[in-house]
């Protein structure tokens, strides 16, 4: 069982979306959470699209949706929207699938203009899962995601402050929400 989840809705694993999952990732477990991770692009691809919802793998994703406290949805933004294959893996999640759940949106675009996405593309979704403590997200630009030749990420520290201020509020919302909600 872990307290978070970061479900990875790219379907690129070179993704800059990884600076900003990898951040979370390594704040969160710094801050005594343990985290793991659902690489959707990593599912099986006919299970995904033939909506098998009793697949092995399909079920053990699910599982660890279920016994999160916390879930972070991670897309790259792709014609005005998150991708496919996170919208693919969320029609898969049990109709409360996100009830008594706090999540965190973190998603990356090519600009600004896509910067709403979250809130009118993705929170109408989220609520039809039952999510009903859904923060207010953090939104970069590919740009501002620098790629390591080691395969790292570095990230400006206005982007890092940003992602600090809403981590720390995921953080606080699991400790005084979680709880009283599953009560």
């Amino acid at each position: 069982m872990s307290d978070i989840v970061i479900i990875n809705g790219s379907p690129s694993s070179t993704s800059r979306l990884n600076g900003l999952i990898d951040y979370a990732d390594q704040t969160l477990q710094q801050a005594g959470f343990t985290v793991e991770n659902i690489h959707v692009a990593e599912l099986p691809p006919e299970d995904l699209l033939r909506a098998r919802w009793d697949s092995p793998a399909i079920s053990a994703a699910n599982e660890k949706v279920a016994n999160a406290r916390g879930v972070i949805i991670a897309s790259p933004v792709y014609k005005a929207s998150y991708t496919g294959v996170l919208k693919a893996y969320l029609d898969l999640l049990p109709q409360k699938g996100l009830q008594h759940k706090v999540v965190l949106p973190l998603f990356i675009g090519g600009s600004l203009a896509h910067l709403l996405v979250m809130d009118y593309g993705l929170k109408p979704v989220l609520s039809a899962l039952g999510a009903r403590y859904v923060l207010g997200g953090v939104y970069a630009v590919d740009q501002w995601v620098t790629r390591l030749p080691d395969g790292g990420y570095t990230l400006p520290e206005e982007l890092t402050n940003r992602l600090d201020e809403n981590l720390s509020e995921f953080s606080s919302v699991i400790h005084l929400t979680v709880p009283i909600l599953t009560q």
